[in-house]
């Protein structure tokens, strides 16, 4: 599954990096296609559906989005919306969208990436109403603010920043209205990883000080040390993407350890395989009916490569240990 960190400069790495953005839209995009979820959103986001993944990636994406989506919403369940959320390197991610449609706002939406991808994301909701009304329908007054590389209106926030920058990504979320003092989730897709484990480790410390209730969901790679962990790293050194952050990535231990360290109190972590299992299995029926898949075993490698890590403070006692599958 493709992935991509919100980092700026134009050198040829980065350029390729940023690349697997539109790789990752574009998996999403055909798996909504062929229904292995909705999402009425993200067909405004990308230029065309695809159609080369094959039947195992389309089911990869599907764990990813509903592991995902399963633990965003117990924290706002256990919130009851009176919360926050950061999505780091967000993207073209449609997540707000999808929380407005089920009356499940936080107080604000935040997304966070690097500027060359936050002007494309700015420029598809300014020129597309299906996008464009849901963030007016919740903001109080006639004008948004809104440039080159931010978006801020009551409900949502779009920020151009370097997550490396950690004294420059703070100022301009808090410029923008963010709140440390209620319950915040952070959430990060194939982001860290390409981070050094010293620069996500100062991003991870940074959340963990600056709120004192919050939740941390990252999902990327994990087993990198054995053979099929190499031939990822292979591929994608072939296109000029370094894995800087891949040492954090060897097992769901070191996943763990990054967020401890880091003075978060709580962390678990699973490999996707393990999240396919015990996902709704009347809807897993269901999309594994949608096409047929002749590579089971490269399937189960492949979830086996990927995790998702959770963790979480909780000075209100809200109960967010409990949060799990």
């Amino acid at each position: 599954m493709a992935a991509r960190p919100p980092f700026t400069d134009s050198d040829t790495a980065d350029e390729a990096v940023r690349a697997t953005c539109d790789d990752a839209t574009t998996c999403k995009r055909f798996a909504t296609s062929k229904g292995y979820w909705k999402d009425p959103y993200v067909q405004h986001f990308v230029r065309s559906v695809g159609g080369t993944e094959g039947s195992g990636i389309n089911r990869g994406y599907y764990a990813l989005v509903r592991g995902v989506n399963h633990l965003l919403d117990a924290f706002i369940q256990k919130t009851e919306c009176d919360c926050q959320i950061i999505n780091l390197g967000a993207g073209l991610d449609t997540t707000f969208w999808r929380l407005k449609d089920e009356n499940r706002l936080p107080r604000k939406y935040f997304e966070v990436d690097f500027p060359t991808v936050v002007a494309r994301k700015i420029h598809n909701i300014k020129t597309k109403p299906p996008l464009s009304k849901p963030i007016i329908e919740t903001h109080s007054t006639d004008s948004l603010l809104l440039d080159g590389h931010s978006l801020d209106s009551d409900r949502y926030c779009v920020i151009g920043a370097d997550l490396r920058d950690i004294s420059n990504l703070d100022e301009k979320l808090k410029k923008f209205q963010l709140n440390p003092e209620i319950p915040t989730l952070l959430l990060s897709e194939c982001v860290l990883v390409y981070m050094t484990p010293a620069q996500s480790s100062s991003l991870v410390h940074w959340a963990a000080d600056t709120f004192h209730t919050a939740m941390f969901i990252n999902y990327e790679q994990v087993n990198m040390a054995d053979r099929f962990g190499q031939v990822m790293i292979e591929n994608l050194q072939r296109r000029l993407c370094n894995l800087a952050g891949v040492e954090v990535c060897q097992s769901l231990d070191s996943q763990k350890e990054r967020f401890l360290k880091a003075g978060w109190e709580q962390a678990d972590a699973l490999d996707m395989m393990t999240v396919y299992g015990v996902l709704p299995q009347d809807d897993v029926e269901r999309i594994e009916h949608l096409e047929f898949l002749d590579e089971k075993e490269l399937l189960l490698q492949l979830l086996q490569h990927y995790s998702i890590c959770w963790a979480s403070k909780d000075k209100l006692k809200l109960g967010l240990s409990q949060v799990a599958f």
